[in-house]
């Protein structure tokens, strides 16, 4: 993985223009329902968190694989503090490029 420094402690990958991602990108990463977990959570916290404190059902591997795919599609935001790669979601970017879908995605089930 590239990183924009290599000083050990500014660590951060890159991460794409909310601008040149397409709605198709998205939708493709959050079709995985452990990714839509992990958007659900960061959601749901208010802040960033660390990879390890959001509980998955999968392996450490594929854990970070779901991550790298979220970051790609540009809903999250990765970087280092210490040790602890820190995922933030990308709210406000990703409102602007596309009004109201992380709200339709988190909004509870209707039970019609």
């Amino acid at each position: 993985m590239a990183v924009a420094r290599q000083n050990g402690r500014d660590r951060i990958p890159p991460h794409p223009d909310v601008r040149t991602i397409t709605l198709q990108q998205v939708l493709e990463a959050l079709v995985d329902p452990v990714r839509r977990l992990i958007v659900s959570e960061l959601h749901a916290a208010g802040q960033d968190l660390s990879c390890g404190t959001i509980e998955l059902p999968v392996s450490k591997s594929t854990a970070t694989h779901h991550f790298h795919v979220l970051r790609e599609a540009g809903l999250i935001r990765q970087y280092y503090v210490g040790t602890s790669r820190m995922n933030g979601l990308r709210r406000d970017e990703i409102d602007e490029a596309f009004p109201g879908l992380l709200r339709a995605l988190v909004a509870p089930p209707s039970r019609d």
